[in-house]
């Protein structure tokens, strides 16, 4: 009897003991649980720099494959000039390969050029890209040069013209001589810089103008520049007969040499016409 309600009691105790237990553990894991939280949302609510990158960490390849190198070529912009030292940054598989001296060593593939790139300390240089292959040549670093030397005398020489542009001024025929001059400077700067103008004269208002007064405002324009400007299109009427407009254009080489020489001409036989009324002179004083 006694040994069984001492068994029940200890019973008892225990599931009192395990169930407070029990009940302490989710309370601390509710605690625990809602410090966690109110820190996070506290952490989120404050700026928190990111850490540094270290952009120096750059891996660099040896030479790209033939995958590489396309999706390479569709985000970058090819840069530089055309003739260029390409080095082991070889787009292609296959290509055909001269040497320094112009010899075709026929086609190889772009790990043995580079090794021999490396064996003779040479410089490779892509010479047509269209060509299938492409053509690529080894040359040392003088031969670089002098070689983008040459092409840039060959520039000098023949220099890219770009499209010609045209500047447009408008005004009337009542112009006071001081705005008058102000535009005339314009037009000069934009013929020096290789530019088209077209002018625009409108007739002014007063009954008393003469009706070449437009044509005579565009022939004293062009005066102040000889040599320099010429008519592209000759004064004509516009606008309903209400205006007169002409291009001024600049002269060309052939047309600057031209004057030149017509002007030297000038220049001598004034001195020759000179000469001769002196000589004249001189014998009528003798006579007298």
């Amino acid at each position: 009897m006694n040994s069984s309600y001492f068994l029940r009691m200890a019973a008892l105790f225990l599931k009192r003991l395990t169930l407070q237990a029990v009940k302490s553990e989710n309370s601390w894991i509710r605690c625990f649980g809602k410090h966690i939280v109110q820190k996070t949302a506290r952490a989120q609510s404050t700026p928190i720099a990111s850490a540094p990158r270290f952009s120096f960490l750059v891996h660099a390849k040896a030479f790209s494959t033939a995958e590489d190198t396309q999706n390479e070529g569709k985000s970058e912009k090819k840069s530089g000039t055309a003739f260029s030292n390409t080095g082991r940054k070889i787009s292609e598989r296959i290509i055909r390969v001269f040497d320094e001296n112009g010899n075709d060593l026929g086609s190889m593939h772009r790990a043995d050029v580079i090794k021999l790139m490396e064996k003779r300390e040479l410089r490779l240089v892509q010479r047509n890209a269209s060509a299938e292959p492409a053509e690529y040549q080894l040359m040392t670093g003088v031969q670089i040069h002098q070689e983008r030397l040459r092409l840039r005398e060959m520039g000098k020489a023949n220099p890219k013209t770009g499209p010609t542009l045209t500047k447009e001024l408008t005004f009337s025929s009542n112009i006071g001589q001081n705005d008058l001059d102000t535009k005339t400077k314009h037009i000069q700067q934009w013929i020096k810089k290789q530019h088209q103008v077209r002018i625009t004269i409108k007739k002014g208002k007063n009954v008393d103008e003469s009706e070449n007064k437009g044509e005579d405002i565009f022939h004293q324009i062009l005066q102040t520049m000889p040599g320099i400007a010429t008519f592209s299109s000759r004064p004509q009427a516009v606008q309903g007969g209400k205006a007169l407009m002409c291009v001024l254009r600049p002269l060309s080489k052939k047309e600057e040499k031209a004057y030149k020489e017509t002007q030297e001409i000038q220049k001598r036989d004034t001195l020759n016409k000179d000469l001769e009324n002196d000589k004249e002179s001189n014998i009528l004083h003798q006579q007298f």
